[in-house]
């Protein structure tokens, strides 16, 4: 080990040594650099600063138009219209064609621990209830239990329903959750 670092010392002792023998040393050397190979690095030069520039400019020059981009809007003043409807999203969802969502992990780790509620006997509706059925049942228990109609503590009942409600009455999210509702 010691004999190897002392290798590497005076390898850069003599790398050292060199270096400032040639800096003192003067040496008659000079740069002639003919028109042509002037013109040759200005060339290279432009080539390499054009090819930077269509590198990081290759989003826009290769941007894919979309419907949006046709159409004369108002809102693309303002670009308030993007905010909402930008198109990039549904490039990416064919990327992968991977659609877990929020919704399916949580129905997922609910029903992995035992507790994903009956959202059917929240509502008071049977599993195969049409959605005017659950709307209308929710409608008629919110009334009932809707804190500012019954001057009680009642938001967690309240914020059941409503998940009750969100679920079930999105059709998407009610196949969802009975992928991973166990009945019984």
């Amino acid at each position: 080990m010691k004999t190897s670092i002392l290798l590497i010392s005076l390898l850069v002792a003599v790398i050292f040594t060199q270096l400032v023998y040639g800096q003192s040393v003067e040496l008659d050397m000079e740069l002639n650099v003919s028109d042509q190979d002037k013109i040759l690095l200005f060339v290279g030069f432009i080539v390499a600063v054009v090819a930077t520039f269509v590198f990081l400019a290759r989003d826009i020059i290769l941007r894919r138009k979309t419907p949006y981009d046709k159409e004369n809007l108002e809102s693309k003043k303002e670009k308030t219209f993007e905010k909402y409807h930008s198109g990039w999203g549904d490039d990416y969802e064919e990327i992968g064609q991977r659609q877990n969502t929020r919704e399916d992990k949580e129905f997922r780790e609910a029903s992995i621990n035992n507790r994903l509620p009956n959202y059917y006997d929240v509502l008071g509706v049977d599993i195969g209830a049409s959605s005017e059925e659950i709307r209308d049942k929710f409608r008629e228990l919110a009334k009932k239990t809707h804190p500012d109609k019954t001057k009680e503590k009642s938001e967690k009942e309240m914020a059941n329903l409503n998940k009750a409600y969100e679920v079930l009455s999105d059709e998407e999210n009610r196949k969802k959750y009975d992928r991973h509702f166990k009945r019984g």
